[in-house]
């Protein structure tokens, strides 16, 4: 795998002020709602790779994205 940059999620603001982060061609955003719709933050949509999710799912989602696999925990290791 070649040295690839990380392209973040590309904000499109369309004539109605709705608002739409874009990445590979899907709604898409880590850092906030992926859709807002004609600028009203309370109408505001969640996406993740083009899946519609609720904030609660969102934000479960991204709970799970950093820190160490189950499989490298210090949970199992021992002293002698």
């Amino acid at each position: 795998m070649e040295n690839e940059k990380y392209q973040p999620s590309r904000k499109i603001t369309t004539a109605d002020k709705t608002i739409m982060y874009m990445f590979d061609g899907k709604l898409h955003n880590w850092e906030g709602p992926a859709l807002i719709p004609q600028g009203d933050n309370r109408k505001r949509e969640y996406y993740l790779n083009g899946i519609k999710m609720t904030q609660e799912q969102w934000k479960e989602a991204l709970k799970g994205r950093e820190g160490l696999p189950w499989y490298k925990g210090s949970g199992a290791k021992a002293r002698f």
